[in-house]
């Protein structure tokens, strides 16, 4: 009786605001279902694949550029403690300028590079640290992290990788499992409590760091699909920056824990 009475109009709009609103749910905090509840149809210009996959790749060169300055000073024991100042920074900034973009999608646009740009404060610094004792960890962990993209990227463009409910809900309940450990990892280790057989080089912590690594690897997954049902959906255009922070947030968590788990595999 409802959709008899309402003006055309009303009824696209609303719609439209359904639609955005179940993209998708993934684990990825900045990329799930929440984010587009209530989000208002767009009225000009959408969000488009091409347009994300351009705001990723200004990310991606933000945190480069960052990450190079921070590897140099690394590199130098004269400044050496201003890397690790920066590195401060980055860690504290990157986490609230992510939380100020998850609560604040229009302000993606600008908010998201500076994400980027603290993000590779941390990777430059912690990478050029491992170099030095590991040398060639860093490539390593860069050449992996990119190559698990592209691989997970042609796997669900050709359909070999399908996002399934089931799919869904299982790297959401494992992501969550992982944080929440970490978060209780974090919280003993202020009383003195570690787990080392989990965080040492046994074939036990090298095996928990390869099923975490892919489970960061499979939220990649959850991540096209999001961008690409938001770009079904017709989202405003300022969710191409956040699609790209979202997927940057994922990259990250991906390189870092490739570089544990191949430092803890160099270690042996």
């Amino acid at each position: 009786m409802e959709g008899a009475v309402l003006p055309a109009s009303i009824r696209l709009v609303r719609g439209r605001e359904e639609e955005v609103a179940d993209l998708m749910r993934t684990s990825n905090p900045a990329l799930n279902d929440k984010v587009f509840r209530g989000l208002p149809a767009a009225l000009g210009e959408t969000m488009t694949l091409e347009g994300t996959v351009n705001k990723t790749g200004v990310l991606l060169l933000c945190a480069i550029a960052t990450a190079a300055w921070t590897w140099h000073l690394a590199r130098n024991p004269a400044t050496l403690p201003l890397d690790y100042l920066l590195l401060l920074v980055g860690l504290i900034g990157g986490l609230i300028f992510a939380l100020i973009t998850s609560f604040k999608k229009t302000w993606a646009p600008v908010t998201a590079p500076i994400y980027a740009l603290l993000e590779g404060l941390v990777l430059g610094g912690i990478s050029a640290t491992l170099e030095q004792r590991l040398p060639g960890i860093a490539i390593e962990a860069v050449s992996l992290t990119f190559g698990t993209l592209l691989v997970l990227l042609m796997a669900y463009r050709s359909g070999i990788i399908k996002v399934t409910q089931k799919f869904r809900l299982g790297v959401v309940a494992a992501t969550g499992a992982i944080f929440l450990f970490y978060l209780v990892e974090m919280g003993l280790g202020f009383f003195g409590i570690h787990f080392v057989s989990v965080n040492g080089s046994g074939w036990l912590g090298i095996g928990i760091s390869l099923v975490i690594v892919c489970v960061a690897a499979l939220n990649l997954v959850l991540d096209f699909d999001f961008i690409e049902r938001g770009v079904a959906a017709g989202a405003p255009k300022y969710m191409e920056w956040y699609g790209a922070f979202g997927l940057m947030v994922t990259l990250v968590w991906l390189y870092l824990e490739m570089l544990r788990l191949l430092s803890k595999i160099r270690s042996r």
